[in-house]
């Protein structure tokens, strides 16, 4: 579905990622896990069309997406949810779904609003609450349910569990799993390394802007270095 050739991408002078070549198939969740400052998130823009590549190819679905605008990747079935949930905090629940919608005409969003609604229906009793005044879990249920408005093919979730209390985080992980089950292919974007690698089917790791290693999760759960450098065993 996705597939990352060499790619290569700068801040100016400052190199974030050398020679990053990954593939996201059809139907799967793949993790991309490792430590701060590792490449992660600038590789999510890049392929979200918010940053531009110095080099090498992007490709969804056989077609090359490196020029298109953040617009034209949205319709194309990519759809990105950032780090931090980037709501609109003076705005209701159901207008903040409504922005993820933008691609969608006005005779589906109906429906698109049932189906988030059926995987987080505490938000069809927020739908009127001001997104600010939710706590953190139901902020990112939000900014989740808002990507999905976009009807995705593949979407690419940037540290969904950043914040949470951990029987929120094992809530985030249980939907990702369905929201999978759904048809949506995944690239998850994970500092939980064991959660994250525990569920997808493959996962990469990064460190200073280069894929260190590759393989399934259970086999990256498995290795040494990944063990002592992301687990602590």
């Amino acid at each position: 579905m996705l597939a990352i050739e060499k790619l290569q991408v700068a801040y100016g002078k400052v190199q974030a990622l050398w020679d990053v070549t990954l593939g996201v198939p059809d139907g799967e969740i793949v993790a991309l896990v490792g430590a701060n400052g590792a490449g992660k998130t600038t590789l999510l823009k890049t392929v979200s069309g918010l940053l531009r590549r110095q080099s090498g190819s992007m490709t969804y679905d056989g077609k090359p997406i490196e020029e298109a605008s953040p617009p034209e990747i949205v319709r194309h079935g990519v759809v990105h949810v950032p780090e931090g949930r980037k709501l609109f905090p003076e705005m209701t629940v159901i207008d903040n779904l409504l922005m993820g919608a933008f691609t969608v005409s006005q005779s589906e969003r109906p429906q698109r609003l049932e189906r988030v609604f059926g995987i987080f229906p505490l938000l069809k009793d927020r739908r009127k609450q001001i997104a600010g005044t939710l706590s953190g879990g139901e902020q990112q249920m939000v900014a989740i349910g808002r990507g999905l408005m976009g009807g995705p093919k593949l979407l690419m979730l940037d540290e969904p569990s950043l914040g949470l209390a951990p029987i929120l985080v094992e809530e985030v992980f249980r939907v990702i799993t369905e929201i999978n089950r759904l048809g949506v292919t995944v690239l998850l974007v994970e500092q939980n390394t064991q959660h994250a690698l525990s569920l997808a089917h493959k996962g990469f790791v990064m460190e200073l802007g280069r894929i260190a290693l590759a393989g399934s999760g259970s086999e990256l759960l498995a290795d040494s270095n990944v063990r002592k450098a992301y687990l602590g065993l």
